[in-house]
């Protein structure tokens, strides 16, 4: 039987499946006429080429792929900026190290591949660190702010005494040691910083680029969550009105747009995370009414014991399932013995215990249990993080 991860980790495969072949099936439709037109169209161009200037379409067509291997080297019609003098390739390494790789400027030489090969291979690990301390203050930032609103909130409603200092009031601590931010407040939060940062963004980028403003939004959301499709991309030209100036404000912008983003999207994949839990857990439950309708019908003339106990314990620390060696006789609806009963049930004792000796010792700090409870538990790299972060400033003050 496939344990907890593994269904989890399967469900989320089948439904980032699902998701690509909607979103093929979306695109395919909206865009392929326009991409036939679009064909059309340049077949009947070519055509008419060729005829008034009494040209082959081999020949053509030859002159027309040199021009594409000449605009990868960074050849273009129109008077564009060197790509490769000291302010292309910083932004050039800029897309790099973001992960972002616009393919505008690609480099063209031996020398230069097997260097980015290496460059990027520190640069981009050491940016996804940075992301990802930028992602632990500014949860704590966020969870500060709504612990102090929900402070003032409950000294309103006369929870919290209004002269008291924090950690001062035996009641301070009992209404808020096990209050923790929700992850939709937080997400809602991203969510609002990352727009209006996007909606500043085109602001600049329509007059300056000569965008329009959704052109400039789908800039903005393409660059800042590191897709990079290269269809636009901003400091282009080889002139702008007060340059220095837009490009400091382009670079500003992308850097907060990338880390609002980035922390974003950490968010919903715990909102994701929670949804496929909750749909394993509406699944295991028809599973198991479907398994005791079944038993219950195969041994309908056996005596039952008054309290039949569950197939599997769920340990409270290790969040994992224990099988216990006496199921197989357990589900046959004999009586048990105490031996087997103990033997059965040691996980749940040995749990027991030890909270009984913390209790005695004094009043240990309960994090695991509400922290899987509102969903901010486990996770790796910027998740784990973010995980860890929420808990620690939920509790400590």
């Amino acid at each position: 039987r496939l344990n907890a991860d593994n269904a989890r980790f399967l469900l989320l495969a089948v439904l980032i499946v699902l998701y690509m072949l909607c979103g093929a099936a979306v695109f395919s439709a909206i865009e392929l006429p326009t991409e036939r037109e679009a064909k059309e169209r340049w077949e009947e161009r070519l055509e008419n080429f060729t005829r008034r200037h009494n040209l082959s379409r081999a020949e053509l067509r030859r002159f027309l792929r040199e021009y594409e291997e000449a605009s990868v080297a960074g050849v273009r019609v129109d008077d564009i900026r060197p790509r490769w003098d000291f302010t292309g390739a910083f932004y050039f390494v800029g897309t790099v190290v973001s992960t972002i790789g616009f393919g505008m400027t690609t480099p063209a030489t031996v020398g230069g591949k097997i260097f980015l090969i290496f460059y990027g291979l520190i640069g981009c690990a050491g940016t996804i660190l940075f992301f990802n301390l930028f992602l632990e203050r500014l949860i704590t930032v966020i969870a500060y702010v709504m612990k102090s609103c929900h402070e003032r909130q409950l000294r309103r409603k006369g929870g919290l005494p209004h002269n008291g200092r924090r950690g001062s009031g035996t009641s301070e601590v009992d209404s808020l040691a096990g209050w923790k931010p929700s992850v939709y407040y937080v997400m809602l939060i991203l969510c609002v910083a990352s727009l209006i940062i996007s909606c500043c963004a085109s602001a600049m980028y329509t007059p300056i680029e000569g965008w329009s403003y959704f052109d400039s939004l789908y800039f903005c959301f393409v660059a800042f969550s590191t897709i990079g499709f290269g269809d636009l991309v901003s400091s282009q030209n080889i002139k702008y009105e007060s340059q220095g100036l837009y490009r400091f404000g382009n670079f500003v912008f992308i850097l907060m747009g990338v880390c609002c983003i980035y922390s974003l999207f950490n968010v919903i994949s715990i909102v994701i995370k929670q949804s496929i839990n909750w749909i394993l857990k509406k699944l295991d439950c028809r599973c198991c009414h479907r398994c005791q309708r079944k038993l219950f019908r195969s041994r309908r003339n056996v005596v039952m014991p008054g309290n039949m106990r569950s197939r599997r314990n769920i340990s409270i620390e290790a969040d994992v399932v224990n099988e216990s060696d006496t199921d197989g006789r357990r589900l046959s609806g004999e009586m048990i013995s105490m031996k087997d009963f103990l033997a059965s049930n040691k996980v749940s004792l040995a749990i027991m215990q030890k909270q009984l000796s913390e209790t005695a010792n004094g009043y240990p700090r309960q994090m695991s249990s509400n922290s899987k409870q509102n969903g901010f538990s486990g996770g790796v790299g910027a998740l784990a993080i973010m995980n860890n972060r929420l808990a620690e400033t939920s509790v400590d003050r």
